[in-house]
Parts: structure tokens; sequence; C-alpha cells
């Protein structure tokens, strides 16, 4: 510690000591505790351990005399005492000034906005002249906010100076590091206390708004009056309940459309609705549970929301005036979802409970949409072409690949190989048909008919097989219900008609007389009656040209029946010398 011990001698380098006594060099405490309290001490002693000069009365003598004014003053006047000794971390603790600002932030990589208004809090810490500023938070801001700048004391300019709060106003811009900020108001302790300071404040401004949180804020919401409806009561109160309804959607007018039935679930917890599928062993469709998937179903919708896309957006309560409800299904009514008409037709026991207690209706019968089968349709066959056998012909409408018709086993087994052969002439206007013969053979197995044209030498026809063996429908028979020639129309003398050729019978051989003479019940009188004559002719005595005649005649049946060849000299003079023919 360097002193001046002599009054009087300057500041100088040889005339001033340093006194060797003095060690501590320390500002004395002004702040003390005593019993938990903190209480303000007044320095003794200053810098060095010298004694400082002060008054040593009490506060009250001080009190007095300092209100008390002397009328006669005699020498110096006395100093007035000092005001007790404040610090400023004590006098301005927890004391700060706030301001409302904004700052204007360019947005280059947005086509929607240009710029953004951030608005912040300014904060002036009286205690030790820092300063801090905040940004409020806003939710879904998409933005870091909260601290911008921490506290600490701000550079005014580049020579050091700091902000004070003398520097700060209403109305007036401040810059920290780099960014404007335009202080537009104050609250009321910093009002009052620039007042009383004797800062005149400047009017305040209206907060700027940011244009694309504004510009987000349309269309604005139409007010709905609020409802007492509790939907956390609904939910503990109607959890786990659940409205079950059988319907069923006809489809039967469009092509190839059918009747299904579906399961309606109504969750009284929450209002939605699932539509489930019922699925029947083999019905050919793939096992899909769901039909829709657990929604709330729009009832009316708006004006405006007609051509809302609904197939790849939600719809909200902007787009919707009514929803389905639980009074909206009832048995017996129809219901139209997603385009499709349901009808209900039953509910189990617990719906009908439900509307029994809620709406009061008891009346919920089930009923019954099980469609009677319409009478079957009567097959009428196509009319017969000609080809075949109508059997055969009839079998293609009855199935998609043609069976053969059932054949009668039994009489096939019993009647094997039993053929009756008739010899027959065609009826014929062409006198070159007159002299053909035909061997008729009818198989008893099959009732089937085959024609065989003997060959002739010279004859100027072809033989051999005139029709392959098939049924020979009657004449005037119908379509529907054919006749078929049997054993019974073969006599001696009868016209058989074949596909529009008319043949006379002239003649058996003798297992055809042995079969009638077995089965004559089969047989008509006049064909009884027409063999017993051919009979009595074989076994009546004739003349030797008779006899010569007949023989000739049975020789050349015999080998017409056998299918030998004759040529035409030899039956021309058989013909001519017999008197028979």
């Amino acid at each position: 510690m360097v002193s001046n011990p002599v009054h009087g001698l300057p500041l100088l380098p040889g005339t001033s000591f340093k006194d060797s006594t003095k060690t501590a060099f320390h500002r004395s405490q002004t702040l003390g505790y005593r019993n938990g309290y903190a209480i303000v001490r007044r320095p003794t002693v200053g810098i060095g351990g010298d004694r400082l000069q002060f008054n040593q009365l009490s506060q009250a003598v001080l009190d007095e005399l300092a209100s008390k004014a002397p009328v006669l003053t005699y020498g110096q006047p006395k100093q007035a005492p000092p005001a007790d000794f404040i610090p400023a971390h004590v006098a301005f603790d927890k004391k700060v000034l706030k301001f409302d600002a904004y700052f204007q932030e360019d947005v280059p990589m947005s086509t929607e906005e240009q710029y953004r208004i951030r608005q912040v809090n300014i904060y002036y810490y009286l205690e030790d002249d820092s300063m801090s500023v905040i940004e409020p938070v806003v939710e879904n801001s998409g933005i870091p906010q909260g601290k911008l700048i921490k506290r600490q004391r701000l550079a005014k300019n580049d020579r050091g100076d700091h902000y004070h709060w003398k520097d700060l106003n209403r109305g007036i811009n401040i810059t920290i590091y780099g960014k404007t900020f335009r202080v537009v108001d104050c609250d009321q302790f910093t009002q009052v206390f620039l007042e009383s300071q004797g800062i005149e404040l400047n009017p305040p401004e209206k907060m700027a708004l940011d244009p694309y949180t504004e510009l987000r804020k349309q269309p604005l919401r139409k007010y709905v009056t609020p409802s007492d409806f509790d939907q956390l009561k609904q939910f503990l109160t109607f959890d786990k309940q659940v409205l079950r309804f059988y319907a069923i959607w006809d489809d039967t007018d469009s092509m190839y459309g059918e009747c299904r039935t579906y399961i309606i679930h109504y969750y009284l917890m929450d209002d939605t609705v699932e539509i489930r599928e019922v699925h029947e062993r083999n019905d050919g469709r793939d096992p899909f549970p769901l039909l829709m998937n657990r929604q709330r179903m729009p009832k009316v919708l708006v004006e405006n929301a007609k051509n809302f896309p609904q197939c790849v957006l939600e719809i909200s309560d902007q787009e919707v005036l009514e929803w389905y409800t639980a009074k909206d299904f009832i048995v017996g009514k129809s219901l139209t979802v997603l385009g499709r008409t349901f009808f209900i037709y039953d509910c189990d026991p617990f719906t009908r409970r439900y509307y029994k207690e809620k709406f009061g209706i008891t009346d919920l019968p089930r009923i019954d949409v099980n469609k009677q089968e319409p009478p079957p349709v009567k097959q009428e066959l196509p009319p017969y072409n000609g080809f075949g056998l109508v059997e055969d012909s009839a079998q293609n409408c009855f199935a998609l690949i043609p069976k053969a018709p059932k054949k009668d086993v039994i009489k096939m087994l019993v009647n094997d190989n039993k053929v009756l052969r008739y010899l027959a002439a065609l009826e014929s206007p062409i006198p070159e048909d007159k002299d053909r013969r035909f061997v008729f053979s009818y198989f008893l197995a099959t009732d089937m008919i085959s024609i065989f044209e003997p060959p002739v030498r010279n004859s100027g026809i072809i033989g051999g097989k005139y029709l392959g063996r098939t049924k020979v429908v009657k004449p005037y028979s119908t379509v529907d219900n054919p006749i078929y020639y049997g054993p019974s129309d073969f006599f001696i003398g009868a016209v058989i008609e074949v596909f529009g050729h008319r043949f006379i019978i002239l003649d058996t051989d003798e297992y055809v007389l042995k079969y009638m003479e077995s089965n004559a019940a089969q047989y008509s009188p006049e064909a009884l009656a027409s063999v017993q004559k051919h009979v009595r002719k074989l076994e009546a005595p004739a003349s030797e040209s008779e006899r010569f005649a007949f023989t000739s005649f049975h020789w050349l049946h015999i080998r017409l029946l056998k299918g030998s060849c004759v040529d035409i000299p030899t039956v021309s003079f058989l013909f001519c010398n017999s008197v028979y023919i």
C-alpha cells in the first residue's frame, strides 16, 4: 500500500512511502447473517484497514437532527448522515422488465410463404443488466422454439457498450446478433418502472401476425352447440355390448345375381358398424370374413360432399349431416350401405332386449326370407331331325355328355341270336323295281330291322345291304311318342313302310312259323290267318305245272334267303314257265 504521509507533497516517486504495517487490502463485507436472517452491515474500515469516519449516533437521533433546522450554526456545518447502503443484487432481486417483440424471418424454399413472423419476449434483469430472448412454443409449428438467446449482457455497438434499461422503449427496433427485433409493448411492471425513472414511453403497437398461420386457420369451422353427451361415459357403459342383425342382399334381378346372407354388428360403445359375410360349405367363394370394416356410417351428406372421394379419403364431421345410429336398424326394414340394399330379417336376443328397454319396441319377429322354389319347368324335346334313333338324340338334351340309353338286358339275354327273316317285294310304279326282292331280318333282342337285297346278275342293280340295323317307326306316329314296328306287324301280305318305301311281305322262313306258333297271343287274327293259308297251299296237292312252278319259286326263295346270287335268264325262265306267277 502506497501512502502519502506528508500533506502537500506530490504523488511522485520518492515522495510517497509504503506503510509496512498494512497487510489487508480487501473490501469489507456489507451483507451478513444473524439468527438465520440476512442483515446489512455498514463497513467500518476501508481498503488497507483505514478506519472510515462515520456517525456513531443512533438512527432515531440522526432522524431528529436531520429534521431539525438549527437557528445558529457555529463553526463548520455538520454533514448529513448517509443513506442505508443496499447492494444491487438485493435491491433489484427478481425484478425483471418484460417487452413483447417480434422479428421477420425469410423463407426462401417455400411456395406458400415468403417470410415468417416470429413473436418473442425480451426479458431485462435489473440486478445485473443481463437480457434473454424467449420465443413461446406454438404447438405443431415444426420450428425449434423456446430460448433463442440465453441470459447474458448483450452488446449494443462495436465499442463495447451494452444495452441498458434506459435504451429500451415501446415502438423501437433493437438489433441483437444480426436480428432486428421490433418492440411493440411491455407489461404493467415495466411501464411503472420506466415512468418512475423519468422515461417517456411510446404508445403501444399492435403485434404483427404470421400470414401463413392465419391462412391455415381458414376456413373457419362452423360453430356447433356443445353437447352434454359424454363419450367416455358411453365407452365405459356400453363396452363390449354389440347389436347383432341378420340381413340378406338380394341381387337376383341382375345377371348372375344371387341372394347372399350377412351379419351386421353395431357397436354401442362408439356407434360403429361392421358387416361380416356368412360363408357356406363349398360355396365357391374366397373366405374373406369382412365385407366392410368397422367404421362409422354416414346417413346424410352435405350437398357439396356428394363428389367427395370416399374411396381414398376418410369422411369427417364436416361432410356428414347425420350418422347411422341404433334406431336406424330395425327388423323388417331395408338399409343401404355402400350401394347395397340389405334387408334385416332377424336379430339376436340381446338386441331385442336392448330395443325393448331403450326404444320400447317389443315386436321384432323373425321374417321368413326363404324363397319358394318355382315349379319345375317341363322339358320339351326339340323336333326330331331324322338322324339316328329318337332315344339317342334325346340324350343330348338330358346331359352335357350324352350317354347311351338303357337297354333291357334280360330281353337281350333271352332273345340273343334270335332273328326273324321275311321275304318282301318293293311296291313301286317303276317296272324295274317289280322284280327286286328283299330279305327283312327282325332282331328280337333289340327290336331292330335290317334289310338286305340279294344281288342278281345282269340286273343293273347293285345288291347288298339296303338298310343297316335300326329301329323303324310306324307311319303316322308322333315324334314325342314314336311307335316302332314289332314282330306282330310282320306277316304274309303285310305292308311295311320304311322311310317312305313300301314293302309287301311275300314269305317267311320256318323259324318264323315256329315262333308264331309258340307266341300266337302276340299276333292278330289276320296275321295268323295269312300263315294258315300259306301252310295249306304248301300241303295241298297240285298239278304237274303247279308243282313245277311252286318248286321253282321255293327254290328261288331259299336262294334269296341264303343270299345266293341268281342270274337274270334263270329268273326269267322260272317266272315265264310258272303258272303260279
